[in-house]
């Protein structure tokens, strides 16, 4: 029971660590878009206040709530491999 109690921290511990990486990853991949099409608009005014509107909007925006899958999909795997393993 043990050995599974710490099977099971150890994959939160690594989901997290994914989680945290890839929403940092995202983040900035969505900022240096934004300022990219700043500069490619030729827009006037704050840049930093567009930036800021944009990364607002990227999170609420579905593309953000996918991430969210590092912890279901891993769990989804092992419980269907033990369904198949043992029932079929």
């Amino acid at each position: 029971m043990f050995g599974v109690m710490r099977l099971v921290l150890v994959l939160l511990v690594v989901q997290t660590i994914a989680y945290v990486a890839l929403s940092l990853y995202s983040r900035a991949v969505r900022r240096g878009k934004l300022r990219a099409r700043w500069r490619e608009k030729g827009r006037t005014g704050d840049e930093e206040a567009f930036v800021v509107r944009g990364l607002k909007a990227y999170d609420s925006s579905f593309r953000r709530k996918l991430i969210l899958g590092v912890f279901i999909v891993p769990w989804v795997a092992i419980a269907a491999l033990i369904y198949v393993v043992n029932f079929m």
